[in-house]
């Protein structure tokens, strides 16, 4: 289980389940959007210092990107801890995990920017060009999927995938499978027949049969694809 980062303050708690279930549970370490606020210099400071001093200790970084969802007062903050992030997950070597909420077209575009500057390192050209991250909860069209690939990065299909008339199916069916991960966004965006409660890990199953249904491909498929897929981007050994 892949465990995203919040803020500074969660560092501790995020160790200490890490400690709890060592090999089960991997840590991510970033600032999410929601938690850029007046202070984010202070707090962007101490994950910096973390990623930094403990790089191998985390699979990526996150949980990163742009949410103008619930507020819009630091939309010009979240853009320059994001673009920060990014490059801080270039300089360590990690993937990243991307959140958006009414911003897919904003993060985008920071991602492309960001692109940009990475073509031009000697040391990106010397390692080759290698998926970058995964586009976490993907809610965009196809058109902005195919942009996603198109920079490396893959998509995270959950739980939003059962829901009937979901535009996501669209974008899934488009989408070869070596381009898709699985995720829960535990403990939100429960599958059906589980919407509206709580998310767990143990629905992974639920969301896999529906892409199966949407790919005309077996389950056995679908879990053999993604598991590879999320194996390289986080590499993960187990």
């Amino acid at each position: 289980m892949l465990i995203p980062n919040i803020d500074a303050s969660g560092i501790r708690h995020l160790a200490s389940v890490i400690d709890s279930f060592p090999g089960t549970c991997i840590p991510m370490i970033g600032l999410h959007p929601t938690s850029v606020k007046e202070d984010y210099r202070e707090q962007m400071g101490v994950i910096e210092m973390e990623l930094r001093q403990n790089p191998k200790k985390y699979c990526a970084v996150g949980e990163i990107g742009i949410d103008l969802y619930w507020d819009k007062t630091y939309a010009k903050e979240q853009e320059d801890v994001f673009d920060r992030q990014l490059e801080l997950a270039e300089e360590v070597g990690l993937p990243v995990a991307i959140h958006t909420r009414n911003s897919m077209e904003i993060a985008l575009g920071i991602c492309k920017r960001r692109n940009s500057e990475i073509a031009k390192s000697e040391k990106r050209k010397a390692k080759g060009e290698q998926r970058r991250g995964v586009f976490h909860c993907f809610n965009g069209n196809l058109k902005q999927a195919e942009r996603a690939i198109g920079m490396g990065f893959l998509l995270g299909i959950g739980g939003v995938i059962t829901f009937k008339n979901s535009g996501l199916q669209q974008v899934v069916e488009a989408v070869p499978l070596e381009h898709l991960l699985l995720e829960t966004d535990a403990p939100f965006l429960a599958p059906v027949p589980f919407r509206g409660q709580r998310n767990e890990p143990a629905y992974i199953p639920l969301i896999a049969k529906k892409v199966a249904q949407l790919k005309g491909v077996s389950v056995e498929e679908v879990a053999a694809v993604t598991t590879r897929n999320a194996r390289e981007l986080f590499r993960l050994t187990a």
